[in-house]
Formats: C-alpha cells, sequence, structure tokens
C-alpha cells in the first residue's frame, strides 16, 4: 500500500508534529467503514429488527399509546354540545398523528441521528461538525481525521456556506443556538415529569367508571405507589424493563385497536368521515374561540412523539419505523375512531369516555392492562431524560452524575440514579399536587409542544448544513411544521395559568443549572487557555532553579489540549518539585457519538528529550463518556511506549517500510507517512493508532527480537531502549495523579447576576458533583489535587 508522511501543523508549543493517518485514496476497509456507520443496522438480521422493533414497544411509544385515556375528557371538560364537533376533533386527532409522528419523527426527524443517537444534543452535535459554533473552542484538525467524525464542504456561494457564516460570524448566536437547545432538553425533562403522573392517575381513576369507587385521594395514593414502583425498577435497566413492558403494550394496542373496531361497528360508523379534512376547516367555523381553545386537549395525542426521538438511542430507527407503522399508528387511530363512535350516541358520558367505551363483559381485564400500560407509559419519557442528561453531561451542560450502564450488549441502554431519584420526587408532589388529570394534561401540552418548536428549528439548520436540502423543501418542512405546531402552541399557552405553568417552572430550574454550568464551564476553559505556561518557560526549567526531579511519573490531568496549563506552573513555584516523568493528560469530549478505542489518544513529546515530559489527549464521545474506564492508565501507558518507540523510529530517518512494520506489529494498522527529517530535540508524533494490549515489555519487544526488521542505527535502538526501561522503571516506583482544581470566584465589580451565578450555583453544583477522579478509577492513596482560585 503506497504511503506518505505529511508534516502537520505546528500548535502553540511550537513542536512540530506527524500526524499519522490512512492514505486518502485506498479504499476504506471493512472496520473502518463499521466505524464510521456504527449506527446502522446492516449486521443485524431482520429476525433482530423486528425483536427490537417489538421491545421499542415498551420503551418508546407507552406514552403515545396511553393517550386515548384523557385526550376526550380533556378536548371536551365541560361536555360535547354537538356530535359533529366530535367528527371535527377526530378528524385533528388523525391529521395530527399523520404530520408529526409519523411524517415529521418517523420518517424525517430520526433520519437526523447522530450515529443513532436522537434527542435535540444530537442534532446540535451535528451541528457542531459542520460548523464552528462550540463555545467551548477546544477543536483541532486532528479530530476532523477521526473514523466517526464526518462533515461536509461547501461551494463557496451556495446557501449551506451563506447559513454557515451567517452562524459563525457573532458570539450571541452561538450563545442563543445552545439557549435553544437547553430549553428543549428542560422540556423533555419536564415532561418526563409529567406524563407519569398524568398517565398513572387517568389508568387509575378508571375504577370509578367500573362497579367499584373509591374516592379521588385513595386513587391519588395508589398511583403514588404505582410511581414509586416504577422509578424503583429503573435500576434494572431499559433491556429487561422493556421485555417485561413490550407484551404489555403489544396487548395494550392490540385491546385498543379491537374495541375501537367493536364500537364503529355497533354505534356509528359514520365518524370515518373524520378521514376528509374539510371537517377540521368546518369544526373552526362552527366553535369560534372554543374550537381553538380544545386544541389544548387534542394535542395530547401526540405527548410521547418528542420521546420517541430521544429514545432513539436504545434502538434502530428502522426498528422505530416497523413498529409505529405496523402497530401504534393503525391501532390509534381505530381507538380514537371507535370512542368518537360511542360519544356519538352517548354525548354525556365524555369524562372517562375510554372506560365507559369498554364492553361489559371484557372491562375489569382491559382495566389492568390500561393500568400497567399506563406505568409503562411512563418509560418513554424516563429513558429519554436519562439519555438527555448523559448528552449534556458530554457537551459539558449539566453537573457530572453517575451513569449506569445496564446492559452489555446494548451500550446506549443507561440508568442515572440521581436523576431517577429526583423525578421520582417531582412526579410524586405534581401528583398529589393537582389532583387533576385536565390541568396536569394542560401542563404537559406546554412542555411538548415547545419541545417539538425547537425540534422544528434544529431540523432546519440540519436540513441546510448537513442534508444540504433544496431551499423549497427547507421552505416547506419548516412552514408546514410552524403553522401546525404554532397554532398548537397559540392554544396551549392560554393554559398557562390552570396547569401550564408546572412545566415551565421545573424546565426553568434545570435550564439554570445547566446554562449556569455550561458558562462555569466555558468560563473555566477560557481562564485555562489564556493562562497556559509559555514554551520558553519549560525550556528554562532546570537545576539552577532549584527544581528537583524525583522518581516515578506524574499524570497532570488538564482541560487543555495544547499547551502547558497555568495549575502546572503554579504546582512547581510553590513546590519546586516535579516527577522524572511527567504527562500531561487531557480528557477531550468530541461533538461525535463515539471515539474507537484505536483513535483515542493523541500523544506527544513536550521539550526536549531529557525533559520526558509528554501530553496525551484522550478523546471521548458522548456515548462514551461518564463511565468508569478501569483500564484507562494502562491504554496510556501503551499509548506513550509505542510512542516513544515511532519517535526513534523517525529520529532515525527509518524507511517508511520499518515503521509500517512496526506498527503493523503493534497495531495491526496502515499508516501514511512521508520521510522528512526531524528534528532530534523537539519532535512529537500524534497517534490515531494505538494498541489496546498489555503494556509493552522489554524482553518482547520487536526492536529487541528482530534488529534487520526495524535496522535503525546501534545508537538509536540504545537510546530508545534506555528510554524504555527509564519509563517502565519510572512505572514501577510509582503514578501520581494530580489533578487541576480551578477555584473561581466573580469580581467584586461583576454584576449581582453574575456573582450568584458564579460564587453561589456553580460553587455549589461543584462541590456536589462528581470528582473526575471517579471516572478514572484513581486511587486515593495516589491522588494529589492542586488547587487555584481565578476572578472573573
Amino acid at each position: 500500500m503506497a504511503s506518505r508522511f505529511t508534516p502537520g501543523e505546528d500548535t502553540d508549543d511550537k513542536d512540530s508534529i506527524w500526524v499519522l493517518d490512512q492514505e486518502l485514496d485506498q479504499p476504506m476497509d471493512e472496520e473502518a467503514k463499521r466505524l464510521k456507520n456504527t449506527f446502522q443496522e446492516k449486521d443485524q438480521s431482520i429476525f433482530l429488527i423486528l425483536q427490537l422493533a417489538f421491545q421499542s414497544l415498551g420503551i418508546v411509544y407507552g406514552d403515545l399509546g396511553t393517550s386515548p385515556l384523557y385526550v376526550f375528557y380533556n378536548t371536551f371538560p365541560d361536555g360535547v354540545e354537538d356530535t359533529e364537533d366530535l367528527i371535527g376533533a377526530l378528524s385533528l386527532i388523525i391529521y395530527s398523528l399523520t404530520l408529526i409522528p409519523l411524517i415529521k419523527y418517523v420518517f424525517i426527524v430520526c433520519k437526523a441521528n447522530d450515529n443513532g443517537q436522537g434527542g435535540t444534543f444530537a442534532l446540535y452535535s451535528l451541528l457542531c461538525r459542520h460548523a464552528k459554533i462550540l463555545t467551548i473552542p477546544n477543536h483541532d484538525h486532528t479530530d476532523e481525521k477521526l473514523t466517526t467524525y464526518s462533515r461536509s464542504t461547501y461551494r463557496e456561494q451556495s446557501f449551506a456556506a451563506k447559513t454557515k457564516r451567517w452562524l459563525e460570524g457573532h458570539h450571541f448566536k452561538k450563545n442563543m443556538l445552545i439557549v435553544l437547545v437547553l430549553v428543549g432538553s428542560c422540556m423533555v425533562i419536564g415532561d418526563g415529569i409529567l406524563t407519569p403522573a398524568i398517565s398513572v392517575l387517568s389508568a387509575v381513576g378508571g375504577i370509578n367508571v367500573g362497579r367499584a369507587k373509591i374516592s379521588n385521594d385513595v386513587a391519588v395514593l395508589v398511583a403514588i405507589a404505582i410511581l414509586i414502583v416504577l422509578f424503583s425498577m429503573q435500576r434494572y435497566g431499559s433491556d429487561k424493563v422493556g421485555w417485561l413492558f413490550a407484551p404489555v403494550v403489544f396487548v395494550w394496542f392490540i385491546l385498543i385497536g379491537g374495541i375501537g373496531i367493536f364500537n364503529i361497528w355497533k354505534y356509528d360508523n359514520s365518524v370515518l368521515r373524520a378521514f376528509s379534512p374539510v371537517y377540521i376547516y368546518w369544526y373552526f367555523k362552527r366553535g369560534g374561540k372554543a374550537g381553538w381553545t380544545s386544541l389544548g386537549g387534542i394535542m395530547l395525542s401526540i405527548t410521547g412523539t418528542e420521546a420517541l426521538f430521544a429514545d432513539l438511542s436504545h434502538f434502530p430507527v428502522s426498528s422505530i419505523q416497523i413498529a409505529f407503522t405496523v402497530v401504534v399508528f393503525p391501532c390509534l387511530l381505530l381507538a380514537y375512531s371507535g370512542q368518537a363512535a360511542y360519544l356519538m350516541k352517548n354525548p354525556d358520558y365524555v369524562v372517562g369516555a375510554f372506560y365507559h367505551s369498554i364492553p361489559d363483559n371484557i372491562y375489569w381485564p382491559v382495566f389492568v392492562v390500561a393500568t400497567a400500560a399506563a406505568v409503562v407509559a411512563s418509560q418513554a419519557t424516563i429513558s429519554a431524560t436519562f439519555s438527555l442528561v448523559k448528552q449534556a453531561l458530554a457537551l459539558g451542560c449539566f453537573p457530572r452524575v453517575k451513569v449506569v450502564h445496564t446492559s452489555k450488549k446494548f451500550r446506549n441502554q443507561i440508568y442515572i440514579p440521581d436523576i431517577n431519584w429526583i423525578l421520582m420526587v417531582l412526579c410524586i408532589a405534581v401528583t398529589a399536587g393537582f389532583k387533576n388529570q385536565s390541568q396536569i394534561g394542560n401542563a404537559s401540552g406546554t412542555a411538548v409542544i415547545i419541545v417539538m418548536l425547537v425540534t422544528t428549528f434544529l431540523m432546519t439548520l440540519i436540513m441546510i448544513l448537513v442534508w444540504r436540502c433544496h431551499w423549497t423543501l427547507v421552505l416547506l418542512f419548516t412552514c408546514l411544521s410552524l403553522i401546525v405546531e404554532g397554532t398548537y402552541f397559540s392554544s396551549v399557552v392560554q393554559k398557562v395559568y390552570q396547569g401550564g405553568w408546572v412545566p415551565l417552572v421545573i424546565a426553568a430550574a434545570f435550564f439554570i443549572i445547566m446554562y449556569v454550568w455550561h458558562y462555569g464551564t466555558a468560563k473555566r476553559y477560557e481562564i485555562e487557555m489564556h493562562s497556559k505556561v509559555s514554551m520558553a518557560w519549560i525550556l528554562g526549567l532546570g537545576p539552577s532553579l532549584g527544581l528537583v526531579r524525583v522518581p516515578g511519573i506524574g499524570l497532570v490531568y488538564t482541560e487543555l489540549a495544547s499547551g502547558v496549563p497555568h495549575i502546572f506552573s503554579h504546582f512547581i513555584t510553590n513546590l519546586p518539585a516535579i516527577h522524572s516523568v511527567v504527562v500531561f493528560v487531557c480528557l477531550k469530549c468530541l461533538p461525535v457519538c463515539t471515539v474507537p478505542e484505536e483513535e483515542r489518544f493523541l500523544v506527544k513529546r513536550i521539550g526536549p528529550r531529557n525533559f520526558r515530559m509528554f501530553r496525551c489527549v484522550a478523546r471521548y464521545g458522548y456515548k462514551d463518556l461518564h463511565k468508569r474506564d478501569d483500564d484507562f492508565e494502562k491504554k496510556l501507558f501503551d499509548s506513550l511506549f509505542l510512542f516513544v518507540r515511532l519517535e526513534s523510529l523517525l529520529d532515525a530517518g527509518s524507511s517508511e517500510s520499518d515503521v509500517s512494520s512496526l506498527l503493523d506489529q503493534q497495531t495491526e494498522a496502515t499508516i501514511d507517512f512521508q520521510p522528512e527529517k526531524p528534528n532530534s530535540n523537539r519532535s512529537s508524533v500524534e497517534l490515531t493508532d494505538l494498541p489496546t494490549a498489555d503494556s509493552i515489555q522489554l524482553a518482547n519487544s520487536p526492536l529487541q527480537q528482530n534488529h534487520t526488521i526495524i535496522s535503525p542505527s546501534q545508537e538509536n535502538i540504545q537510546t530508545e531502549t534506555d528510554e524504555l526501561e527509564f519509563l517502565v522503571s519510572c512505572k514501577n516506583v510509582g503514578v501520581v495523579h494530580i489533578l487541576g482544581n480551578t477555584v473561581m470566584r466573580a469580581r467584586r465589580d461583576s454584576s449581582f447576576y453574575k456573582k450568584v451565578a458564579i460564587d453561589y450555583i456553580y460553587a455549589f453544583l461543584r462541590k456536589i458533583c462528581r470528582e473526575n477522579s471517579v471516572m478514572f478509577n484513581v486511587p486515593h492513596e495516589s491522588l494529589l489535587n492542586v488547587g487555584q482560585t481565578f476572578y472573573i
């Protein structure tokens, strides 16, 4: 395979860099293709896709499926005055389900996933790769060489290029975009609190429609008990919960579809006229303002749609599409049509319409299934909340919390204990506080429609920058979405005082937490960038300054991917002693779904060889991060040892076949390089293919076993051997993990809001969140925290 070595760009440290990468004109191998398309189901059989489609019923569609329990009651809370209004309302429900869940989300928005990840943060990460809109500018040109990092190029005068320049043109636009993403995410979290409350309370309230009669307070207590059991089950994971819930939801859909067919046949098959959109026009003309106000109830028929996209990471897109088109959509149409047919003959039973329309001989079995399905309905929004919080963690928009991966087979299925219990407490508070599904319905509608509007704005940018659609298609999608969703929004906003304020308050609380954390993270990174130490300062270090090198290896953790952090100078100024080997470790999260293990680490040397200072950048995607990596230290040293070997070969001027031979033996990878004589004193290599095997043992080193393959000079072999032996001996002495603890305080002349945000909210969040040492599995006996205070 033809190969070449191309010098990279200089960094802030003015070190020469060589990027080892694949030949661009060579065909991509199968492994690279697999990494490039990890979200695709090409390796999955039809049977597995159908299996996952069945399982998705229990995780994704519970909320949509239980909406028939309360839609007509919330649409006509004062009763049905004209039966023709039922036809108009049914027509609105039919076309709302068709336009928003089916066409917009299942067949358009789901295609905008980021390697299988859904939700507002997944859309944002896609945009960040196609435009420089990250508010934390830690982007580097080497990141674009990742297998999972894909972006488009534009013609200079194209519509996409102009939009890209418009977004990148001002910092205010970048901030507004992240604010928009945070608003949408907070509303999903708010819906994750309201959906369990309204679903379970509506189902339990159905017992009063049957023979048994219980007070509303007892129904609320039963609903609270069910909610406690539901949230307690989350620790078992959505995989196990999905298999438990999927049969329940499947039976539920079959039942509501069958009951709908029975009611259409028994009561009034004329309700099928509602499939004509003309009845929507007559509904608004006849109802006027009352018809427009009722949209808040009709919109509840599409609640759960936003969770469908956020839960996308748990299942393939094809499974989601199959489940919706084959089971969910037709059964929902039949269920709503059957209820409308029943109400055409019994308009006085609009309260509890679903339970009244059940045939007497199967009432109690359906009631049991309905209650179980209502419990399942909560799972969709709970799982969606977990997914969104994890993505927010990776993008620096949420304090570090514990993330538990509940399935070895499906890595996307997670459980976040802290968020789970917060949701449970708030959900119980909403249920006990309102005791009325009508007001909870108003609150849920407000949250859902705001999320949909945010998704529409983000999808518009996705269609322009990522898909590069023609402007007419973009305009058509945006206008249709805004017309439908804007109409619903204008209706639900009128019910803010009737319960719609609840999601706004909840979302506002989460927004403050997320935005302040993101603001503080960005400020901390900005401080690190402006206060980093120059290369001249590093070169000036030496015994003349009283600096002592003690045995061992020091791992200095920093957020900088280039340059030496100020915390290092602060440390050696106050304690003029550093380890024989110093490695600056940067944990870097990229706007990608995942970073393959073999591409995770970038290693380079800082300063002359005898300084023995290195930098290792560990790159993660938002699916990889916040899971404790027990092998992190071992992988880091594997990468460091391989770096020293490759650097020795490059210093010796070895041929490309020699270097390829070594990499083939160590990483079974092929590299691109073009020989260029490096500077022997100051050189570095960035590795994109790194080993994951056990640490290199000198006795088994290919350099020592077979000198004829590598064929560098004897002097360089000895130099490399000596350095490797020195590194191994330092590692055996001990490894100390040095974590920087930058404390930020607002200046005295800062505004009141900035002081509250930095000195109180951000400081409190940093105090209660998890430490980085937990993720890296750092033992306490080898952990050293170094702190300093900055005023902003």
